[in-house]
């Protein structure tokens, strides 16, 4: 491996030229493609095989008329005050008004109105679902009813679901990032080196997923998780080349050869610590959930650009770069390592420290982490509703108004579908199904049944008790489906958000020991083939248990619990979305193994090169703490970018994995991975003999690059 990665660094050193070229021209190739064939993001959230799936499939066959996405008006008279039938008939016109409404349902004809007369609801029903809706249907949804006065009027419903804005508070995250680099570098040439190389592979990799959006069904979370991994890992692994070619220039190696050296050593790790990455968010398909696999999919797309752009094009950048990526105390001849007024690097002292308090170390780390871990107990998930908007945001002011009005059931509305043969087996289901919902325990209302015209599917909207994301609305879900299993003569299926999103939880719940066992078998293999160990890998994915248990209740700390939740913006606390969890292991997991591959590989090859075992897991910490400090800074501040935006997916996923990289990097792989690896000394590398003799021998650690017989020569310091 680390002589094929040798000879391509030296290549692309060589041809920079038509390298950088060909990157520049893919780069313009993919981002017209994704300007003639982008298409819309969509929040459609399917389920092949669920319940709730089944039912929204028969509604759009049998009943395409209610099978659009729908709005929610609400209007309400000032305090002490009632609405008159003919202020809000104005508004119910406008909303049917709007492009592409099939109808608005007068709330004093349905009887949408509140006990008090306060309240009222306007039904909209679209004819699209909600991807189809465009940006004009919305605005002009929007301003109906803006012209009433002396009432309050607010627009919700799922119409008001809109897109997620790749805006400024990404950019946060890129400008500490450089910050970091530049810090960490000494060097402005080098911190801007990496960061144009980081940026041209995400580039890339965004402009060829939006090329296929045309095509894919697309989630609107999927583009921002591919930008969040993809400017992380890309910055990260240009980091660690680039700070392993800086080494090799100040030991007197010339541009081309450290080139060389840089890829096939730390590209190596590159190669190995991405492995983990796409394995583990291409594992996501294995769940069954159609927009998780896409997000997977897009990501580890991203993720896998993001290493050969590292591998190919960074070369030939450190080309035209030269010797100008050291700082000037390092041209003049100062050792790696040297902090200057002749002490140690703090990773060295570090590392000694660690090691000789190994056990105290151990003890103290895995207490702490066990302890944060402990509100994750308790954690609740679903799909997130209107209620976790921001505050002063439309959906949020509709939501709370509804609340206010009518209670909080009316925001978790349940559909019942009820399918027959024929109109009379249809109505005599539908009927007994309305009879058995209403005297559930935690329904308030059941409406009059629905029928399409040939009578065979009809609507039952069951209003609960409870909201959306109370506990006791999933029980209410659960005792009416049991109900309606009873009732023959048509098929009936429970359908609407709160119903996808316990069928969402309990498919991945189903999933995830699947899920499990393939990401961790492959990548506990993997590493078994990088450090030929036993051990090292079983140690990796032990220390990964802690990290998940802590980041998990940190999280649900802060957005389910409360705790701090207005230092982060929270809009409410309430249940993690149903997909965070499968998504965060999957993520983080291969995260973690990224800064495991970077530090181990450089113990197993200062092992392998000669040190003792003691000696090589100080080397290895010492020589490599700076650079993942930077690395683990950076890919924190870019995931902590996203912290700042209103939506509360993005919002909860970009504080889960800042959160998450901070306790991997810092507690368990710098503190709790040397502190085993000097337990264990010689031991950590024990490899059965008859494993080793089948095991490929990949050389990550640049072995056979110390046979070369090449000459080298000073660095060149004038750029190329």
């Amino acid at each position: 491996m680390a002589a094929v990665l040798y000879r391509l660094g030296r290549f692309s050193f060589r041809r920079r030229g038509r390298v950088l070229a060909a990157w520049l021209i893919l780069l313009a190739l993919l981002g017209g493609a994704a300007a003639a064939f982008s298409g819309p993001t969509t929040d459609n959230f399917t389920m092949p095989g669920t319940e709730s799936q089944r039912a929204l499939d028969s509604l759009r066959r049998q009943f395409p008329q209610a099978g659009g996405t729908t709005g929610t008006i609400v209007v309400a008279a000032p305090e002490g005050g009632r609405l008159d039938p003919a202020a809000v008939a104005p508004i119910v016109r406008e909303a049917a008004a709007v492009p592409g409404v099939l109808a608005a349902l007068d709330p004093f004809q349905v009887g949408a109105v509140s006990p008090d007369g306060r309240h009222a609801l306007v039904q909209v029903q679209f004819a699209s679902p909600l991807d189809k809706v465009t940006d004009a249907q919305r605005a002009a949804y929007e301003k109906a009813g803006a012209s009433v006065q002396g009432l309050r009027v607010e627009h919700g419903g799922e119409v008001m679901k809109a897109e997620v804005e790749i805006g400024s508070t990404e950019a946060f995250g890129v400008l500490v990032a450089a910050v970091v680099l530049v810090v960490t570098f000494g060097s402005l040439v080098a911190a801007g080196m990496t960061l144009l190389n980081a940026l041209i592979g995400v580039g890339a990799g965004m402009a060829g997923l939006f090329s296929l959006s045309g095509v894919v069904e697309l989630s609107t979370v999927a583009p921002v998780l591919a930008l969040m991994l993809g400017l992380a890992v890309g910055i990260d692994y240009s980091l660690f080349i680039t700070s392993r070619y800086r080494q090799f220039l100040a030991e007197g190696l010339e541009a081309e050869e450290a080139v060389g050296r840089a890829t096939g050593t730390a590209g190596s790790a590159v190669v190995f610590a991405g492995a983990t990455v796409i394995i583990a968010l291409a594992g996501l398909a294995v769940v069954g959930i159609p927009f998780l696999s896409v997000m997977g999919l897009a990501a580890a797309a991203t993720v896998a650009l993001a290493v050969l752009v590292a591998l190919t094009l960074l070369p030939a950048i450190l080309g035209f770069a030269g010797a100008r990526v050291l700082p000037r105390k390092q041209r003049a001849g100062k050792a790696p390592g040297d902090s200057g007024d002749g002490r140690e690097a703090m990773g060295f002292r570090w590392g000694r420290l660690v090691t000789r308090l190994r056990v105290p170390v151990l003890v103290v780390a895995v207490i702490v982490l066990g302890a944060l871990a402990l509100p994750a107990r308790d954690m609740r998930l679903a799909l997130p509703d209107a209620g976790t908007a921001a505050e002063g945001s439309a959906a949020r002011r509709a939501y709370d108004l509804i609340s206010e009005g009518f209670g909080p059931g009316f925001n978790g509305r349940l559909i019942a579908v009820v399918t027959g043969d024929d109109a009379q087996a249809t109505a005599n289901a539908a009927k007994q199904a309305a009879t058995a919902i209403q005297t559930t325990p935690g329904v308030l209302a059941v409406a009059p049944p629905q029928a399409n015209p040939q009578g065979t599917t009809a609507l039952l909207t069951v209003i609960p008790k409870t909201g959306p994301a109370d506990a006791a609305t999933e029980q209410t879900v659960h005792t009416i489906r049991e109900r309606l299993n009873g009732i023959e003569g048509a098929h009936i299926a429970l359908s609407g958000v709160t119903a996808i999103g316990i069928d969402v939880s309990a498919k991945l719940a189903d999933a995830m020991p699947v899920y499990l066992l393939l990401v961790v078998g492959l990548s506990i293999l993997l590493l078994l083939l990088v450090f030929r160990s036993i051990l090292v890998p079983l140690k990796a994915a032990l220390g990964f248990l802690l990290t998940i248990g802590a980041t998990f209740g940190i999280t649900v700390a802060i957005f389910q619990q409360g705790h701090l939740a207005d230092l982060l913006g929270v809009g409410r606390p309430g249940p993690l979305v149903s997909f965070l969890p499968i998504l965060l292991i999957g993520i983080l997991f291969g995260l973690a193994m990224d800064y495991e591959v970077f530090l181990v590989s450089r113990m197993r090859e200062d092992f392998v090169h000669g040190d003792t075992a003691q000696q090589a897991t100080v080397n290895g910490l010492g020589h490599n703490a700076r650079v993942v400090t930077a690395a683990a800074l950076i890919m924190t501040s870019v995931f902590g970018g996203f912290v700042f935006m209103h939506d509360p997916i993005i919002k909860s996923m970009g504080f889960a994995l800042a959160i998450g990289v901070l306790i991997d990097a810092f507690v368990v792989r710098m503190t709790l991975v040397p502190a085993v690896m000097s337990l264990l000394g010689r031991s950590a590398w024990w490899l059965p003999r008859p494993l080793a003799r089948v095991l490929p021998n990949l050389d990550i650690e640049g072995e056979s690059l110390n046979h070369r017989t090449e000459e080298t020569v000073p660095p060149v310091l004038t750029g190329s």
